[in-house]
Parts: C-alpha cells; structure tokens; sequence
C-alpha cells in the first residue's frame, strides 16, 4: 500500500510540473492561434470581466439571486437569438441536455435517444445519460460524420428523440450541407421523434450553413449553447426551447442541484462574449480556412511521411491534425518551440481513438490567429518538424 501511494505521488507531482511548463510556455508566447482562459491568472480574469461588464449590463442593479438579474436578462437574450420563446441558464451542458432529454422522453413516452457513438453525452459524461436519466442511446450511424436522412429513416427501432452535436467535434468539428441536415431533421419527425441540438458550438456554424442562428436553431424542438467554448464566458450554458419545456426544466434544474444562489460573474462573462466574440466568429472561420491550408502545404514540403488535416477545408474555426508520432514527442517538440521561439503552434496531443503511433491536436483559431500570415503558419510548422527529431 505504501509503495503504491508513493508511485501515485510521484506520478502526481509530474503531472503537476508538466502541466506548471506548458502553461509557462503558452504564456509567454508572443504569437498563438488562440489563447484558453485556462491560460489565465485569477487576476487577470477578474479583471477582464470587470473592464467588460458595464459594456452589456447595468452594475447598480441588484446581483443576482436563485436565477433573477444578470441571469434571466442572459436568458432573454439568448432565447431572442435563437429565436426561442424562452430559455434556461444552467451551471453546466452536461446537465442542460441531461435535463433536456429527460423531459422530451417523458412527453414522448419513448426513452430511446438516437444520437451519434463520438457526441459529447457518449465520450465524455461517464454515461449519465443511463446511470442519472433512464435514457438509452442508438446510433444511426458510426461514420465520423452526422447521419443522413436515410440513416435516421432506416433506424430498426423507434426512438424519442434525435440528438445532432453541431459540429461533430471528435470526428474532427464537422457538419452536414444546410440541405442535408434539414433532410435528417424532417426524417426525424417521420419517425415521430423530437430534435434537440447539442449547439455548445452552435455560434461558430452560421458561417458555413450561410444562415442565422434563429434559422438554424429552428429546426430544431430544442437547442443547447455553450457560453465558455467559443465566446470566452467563465462557464454555463442555456437550454432554449418552448415556454412549457423551459418551466419544466427549471423544476429538474433545481432538483439537479443547478439552481446555484448567485451566477453573476458567468452571466456577465456570457453577455460580454455574446456582445464582442459572437460577431468576430466569422472573421475567425475564414482564417481557420487559411491557416489550415498553410498547415496543408507546409506538411507536404517538409516530407512529412503521412498526416492529415482533419476536415481538409475547416467548417468551423476549429479543426484536427493527425501526425504519425506518439504524443511524448509532439508534445515535447511543441512545448520547446514555445520556449525556444515564443512560438505556440500545436498545444496537447492525444492518442486516444487513434491507431496506433498516431496521434491527433485540435486547433483553434481565434483574435490572435488573425495576426498569423500563411508564410508564417509554414514557418513555425518547419520549425516544428525540426523539434521532432
């Protein structure tokens, strides 16, 4: 037991340092595709959302109490975009869709909730969907993509509810043509099933369905966002939807334990991002398209035996690269160029749902990608290559 505890320690502690350097690292650099809050001090935070909050909101209002204030002016401003009656603010996604599915399953009657095997609810919330909800999960399709309209038609069992995560982002933040998903969406409502979209990145798609968000949200019965993924917000999300779904979602908020005494600080950071990140997303869309191109061409001229950019042309200002390496060395090689140049290209790589001896990063493109010219993208991956040893 000793022994054990001490391999845990040393483990623990390593992990810590590790993750001490590369935040030393981003920090400090002088040129990034984008900057993570996680990046950021305390202090700094504080005082971004000081400097922002009077801009979107009136500070000698009262602060907020159990969802009043800040919180259902954030509300109403979230469902008027979407063009909902009425939305919900929750503390996090997670429960936002748990709520949101439980409650359609109950009015439907039908349990069973048709949802992609790479969606956020299947990968990454431990199966709460079953263990907390009761709920079910098939899948129309295992393709990294969304599933067409003759997928969802051809289903072998009825289900309550089809769930798109708009983008897909393990398969590599993709979406469907505006015509297909409004094809999967009718599909769905032959099959008498309700629509919700998990939208955490629903703000960054508008750009490349051409449409509104009030037009795309629509489609849907209901929508969830994220405030934190795209729009720099400390945390939360809403679920927006009919009057009658958000007065029963409020009721399985509070017995979530979601109905948290005071969100100010995450509502006023959701209101700046709403006012000055939302209409810059498609600025970062464009630029994510060129800087993959760059990334593209620069891979190639290195000799690079085999890659992938993942999707080739980005549909979102998000996208992956896949290198034939183990992540100890792209990590490594990443984080000394960020010491030795100021220079961050590539931040974490992963090997999970990978082959193996390849390993995938998700990029990024935000305010301070904007700065990077294409013949710049080429040189820091050169410099790069050239950390790999």
């Amino acid at each position: 037991m000793g022994d054990d505890r001490t391999v845990t320690d040393t483990t623990e502690q390593s992990e810590q340092s590790e993750r001490r350097r590369r935040l030393a690292a981003w920090r400090a650099s002088q040129r990034v595709l984008w900057r993570s809050s996680a990046e950021c001090s305390v202090g700094e935070r504080l005082a971004a959302l000081t400097a922002d909050a009077a801009d979107v909101y009136d500070l000698d209002e009262a602060v907020d109490t159990y969802g009043d204030g800040v919180v259902a002016e954030l509300e109403r401003r979230t469902a008027a975009l979407l063009g909902f009656p009425a939305a919900v603010f929750f503390p996090t996604g997670t429960m936002a869709q748990q709520v949101a599915l439980r409650c359609w399953a109950a009015r439907t009657g039908n349990p069973t909730v048709a949802v992609h095997p790479q969606a956020h609810p299947e990968v990454h919330e431990r199966a709460a969907f079953s263990v907390l909800s009761g709920l079910r999960t098939i899948h129309p399709t295992s393709e990294p993509r969304l599933p067409t309209a003759d997928e969802v038609l051809e289903c072998d069992e009825p289900f309550g509810a089809l769930m798109l995560e708009l983008p897909l982002r393990d398969a590599g933040f993709v979406l469907p043509s505006w015509d297909e998903l409004v094809a999967v969406v009718e599909a769905a409502r032959e099959r008498d099933a309700v629509v919700h979209f998990d939208g955490a990145r629903l703000w960054e798609c508008a750009t490349h369905f051409d449409r509104p968000l009030h037009e795309i949200a629509a489609l849907a019965d209901s929508v969830y966002v994220s405030f934190y993924k795209s729009l720099g917000g400390l945390s939360g999300a809403v679920l927006a939807g009919p009057a009658s779904l958000a007065e029963e979602a409020r009721a399985w908020r509070h017995r979530y334990g979601g109905q948290l005494f005071q969100q100010y600080p995450a509502a006023l950071s959701a209101l700046a991002g709403l006012e000055r990140e939302l209409p810059r997303l498609p600025l970062y869309v464009a630029h994510a398209k060129m800087v993959a191109g760059a990334l593209d061409e620069a891979f190639r001229a290195a000799g690079t035996a085999w890659f992938r950019v993942n999707p080739s042309v980005p549909q979102t200002h998000q996208f992956q690269v896949w290198l034939p390496y183990g992540t100890d060395v792209l990590n490594e090689a990443g984080l000394r160029q960020a010491e030795e140049t100021g220079v961050t290209l590539f931040r974490r790589w992963y090997s999970q749902g990978c082959p193996p001896g390849v390993s995938v990063t998700e990029m990024t493109v935000d305010g301070h990608g904007l700065q990077w010219s294409a013949e710049e993208v080429r040189e820091a991956v050169a410099g790069f290559v050239a950390r790999l040893g």
